[in-house]
C-alpha cells in the first residue's frame, strides 16, 4: 500500500474578513482602498498619547450579520482583548481584539462537494479585530516601507474546528464563505486585494487515529485555488518527514505560488506568548435582544435561503440554483428577468449558458449583465412564441443587442432578417428539397433513416436557418412517411 495511503490529512482554517464599512474599527478613517500610502490615517491609528478609541457599531452589525448566517450563537456580553506582540505595522505595538468573548460562537456551513456529497464545517468562533498597516519589502532596495492605511481596518476572524478533510472540502468551504459575505454585503470578498484572506492550520495523522498531528500554520495565499494547492503539499511534505522518522516541526510557513511549496517563517507561538488582557481603553458592550432582532430581519438572503427560493418559486432544479445562486448579481438578475416573463427554466437555461460564458470572459469583480432584463425575457419569449428559433438567437440576435444595447429583440429579429418561416412556408421548403433529391428519398425509405440529418441541412439552407429545428424535423418526418 502507498504510505500516502495511511495517512489523513486535518484542516482547520481562519478566515480574516474585512468589513465594508466606510471608517475603521476605532477610528472615523476612511476604509477606501487604493488610495495614496499612509493617507487614510489619524492620530488615533498612529497611536499618539492620550487618544482613545471608540467602536464602530456598524462592524459589530456586520459581524452579527455573519454569525446569524453561519448559526452561530451570539454573545450578549462582549469585551475586547489586547493580543500583545511585535507588529511593525500596527503603530500601538499590539492588536485589539476577542480573545475571551467572541462575538459569535460555535456555528456551522453546510457544504456540498463536486460528487454531490455533502457536508458540514464546524466553526470555533467569529470574533471581531482590527487590521495591521501593510509592510512593503523591495528586492531592490534594503529598505521596508510601511503603508498604515490598512491599520485599523475592521475584520472578522472565522476560525473552524479541525474538521476538513480535503483541499477539496477547504476550497468549497472558501467558496461558500466568499459568496455569502457578499449576498450578506460586508464584504466583497475580493482576495486579490486582501480583503478575504485565509490562513490554514494543517496536519496529518494515521488512519484511525483519535489523536491529531503536529499543526503547520500556512499564511500568503491570496486565492482560493492556492490555498488547495497549499493543503495538497504540506500533505504531501508532512508525510514524507513522518516516515523517514522525522518529527514534524509546528511552525508558520509561507506558501510560493510561483512553485506550489511552503517554506519555514518562523517558529509558532503558544497562546501565553501573546500575553491577552482586557483592553482598558474600550468599555463593555452589551448585545440586546431587540439589537438582534432588528439585525436579523434587516438582513439579506444567505446563498442557501437563495438556492431554496429559486427551487420552490421558480421551479428550477437543485443544480441550476446552485449555479444562479453562486453570484448574487446573477440571482437577483435572473428574478428581475422572471418579472417579466413566465419561462423561468428559460431563462436559468440562458443565464447558465451564454450569459454566464460572457460573464467569465470579464474580470470576477465585474458582473454587469451583457442585456437589461427587459431583453432577456423578450429574447426568451421570442423563442417560445415562434419568432425566431433558440440556435439563430444565440448566435446572431443576442450578439447583435450587446452590440446595440438601445435596441429591442423585435427591432434585431428584423434588421437581421431574421423572423421565423411559418409552418406553411416550412412546409413548401420540404417539398421542394425531397423533390430535388429523389433518390436520397429512396433511400431514406428503404431504410437511410440518418439521411434524415442530409434533408434538415438543405431545408435549414434554404430558409437561411429562420426555420424552427424542432418543428422542421416533426414535418420532415412526417413528409417522408407520407411519401412512401
Amino acid at each position: 500500500m502507498n504510505a500516502h495511503e495511511s495517512y489523513d490529512v486535518v484542516v482547520g482554517l481562519e478566515v480574516h474578513i474585512q468589513l465594508s464599512t466606510e471608517s475603521k474599527l476605532f477610528a472615523a478613517d476612511s476604509t477606501a482602498f487604493g488610495k495614496e500610502p499612509n493617507s487614510n490615517v489619524s492620530v488615533i491609528a498612529l497611536a499618539h498619547p492620550g487618544t482613545l478609541p471608540k467602536l464602530n457599531k456598524k462592524a459589530v452589525e456586520y459581524a452579527i450579520r455573519m454569525g446569524l448566517a453561519c448559526n452561530s450563537e451570539i454573545s450578549r456580553y462582549c469585551i475586547f482583548d489586547r493580543k500583545n506582540y511585535f507588529y511593525p505595522d500596527l503603530p500601538k505595538g499590539f492588536q485589539t481584539t476577542q480573545d475571551r468573548t467572541p462575538i459569535c460562537i460555535g456555528g456551522t456551513v453546510p457544504i456540498e462537494l463536486k460528487d454531490g456529497r455533502e457536508t458540514v464545517v464546524q466553526l470555533n468562533r467569529i470574533h471581531l479585530e482590527e487590521d495591521a498597516g501593510k509592510s512593503i519589502h523591495d528586492d531592490e532596495s534594503e529598505d521596508s516601507l510601511i503603508d498604515l492605511n490598512r491599520a485599523g481596518v475592521p475584520l472578522i476572524e472565522l476560525v473552524t474546528e479541525p474538521c476538513i478533510s480535503s483541499a477539496e472540502e477547504a476550497m468549497t468551504f472558501l467558496t461558500e464563505i466568499r459568496s455569502m459575505v457578499r449576498y450578506l454585503e460586508i464584504c466583497d470578498g475580493n482576495m486579490e486585494q486582501g480583503s478575504l484572506r485565509c490562513d490554514a492550520n494543517i496536519s496529518v495523522k494515521k488512519k484511525g487515529d483519535a489523536e491529531l498531528g503536529r499543526k503547520v500554520e500556512v499564511k500568503n495565499m491570496n486565492s482560493i485555488r492556492n490555498v488547495g494547492r497549499a493543503i495538497k503539499y504540506e500533505f504531501e511534505r508532512q508525510v514524507k518527514l513522518l516516515e523517514s522518522g522525522e518529527d514534524i516541526i509546528s511552525e508558520t510557513r509561507l506558501f510560493d505560488a510561483n512553485t506550489g511549496t511552503t517554506s519555514g517563517m518562523r517558529t509558532k507561538e503558544e497562546l501565553n506568548d501573546y500575553r491577552y488582557f482586557p483592553e482598558p481603553d474600550l468599555s463593555p458592550f452589551t448585545v440586546y435582544e431587540e439589537w438582534l432582532k432588528q439585525i436579523e430581519t434587516e438582513m439579506p438572503l444567505t446563498p442557501g435561503k437563495t438556492r431554496e427560493k429559486l427551487i420552490q418559486d421558480y421551479g428550477l432544479t437543485k443544480y441550476d440554483a446552485g449555479v444562479l445562486s453562486a453570484e448574487k448579481d446573477v440571482s437577483r438578475f435572473f428574478e428581475e428577468v422572471c418579472q417579466e416573463t413566465n419561462h423561468h427554466k428559460q431563462v436559468a437555461n440562458w443565464l447558465i449558458g451564454p450569459v454566464k460564458s460572457i460573464l467569465n470572459e470579464k474580470d470576477s469583480n465585474d458582473l454587469k449583465m451583457p442585456l437589461s432584463s427587459q431583453q432577456l425575457a423578450d429574447l426568451v419569449d421570442s423563442i417560445e412564441e415562434g419568432k425566431v428559433n433558440k440556435l439563430v438567437a444565440s448566435k446572431e440576435v443576442f450578439p447583435f443587442l450587446i452590440q446595440n444595447p438601445e435596441k429591442g429583440v423585435d427591432d434585431a429579429i428584423r434588421e437581421l432578417g431574421l423572423t421565423q418561416v411559418s409552418k406553411d412556408d416550412i412546409s413548401d421548403v420540404i417539398l421542394k428539397v425531397l423533390d430535388q433529391h429523389p433518390d436520397k428519398v429512396k433511400a431514406y425509405q428503404n431504410g437511410k433513416k440518418n439521411l434524415i440529418g442530409m434533408f434538415m441541412g438543405e431545408v435549414m439552407k434554404e430558409t437561411g436557418g429562420a426555420a424552427d429545428p424542432k418543428e422542421t424535423n416533426e414535418l420532415l418526418r412526417k413528409t417522408l412517411e407520407e411519401k412512401n
